[in-house]
């Protein structure tokens, strides 16, 4: 697994949450830093593409494994 500078659990939360907490993580991150997001809401696959889009972060990994779904997203 790649290095991280940050951990979210975001598991239990359902959308829009995951992505609003992230955008606060991620507002307090400098730039070149990786948040690794946890969550258990499938929907969250989707919107953390279309958040990195949105954004400019980049969406460096993102994957399930044992029902939760893991993503790393690198600030710009």
């Amino acid at each position: 697994m790649a290095n991280f500078d940050q951990e979210l659990d975001a598991s239990g939360l359902n959308c829009p949450l995951p992505i609003l907490r992230a955008k606060k993580s991620l507002s307090g991150m400098g730039a070149g830093q990786v948040l690794h997001i946890i969550a258990t809401d499938p929907g969250s696959v989707k919107d953390f593409e279309a958040f990195s889009k949105q954004t400019g972060n980049e969406l460096m990994e993102s994957r399930e494994e044992g029902g939760k779904f893991h993503f790393m997203i690198k600030k710009n």
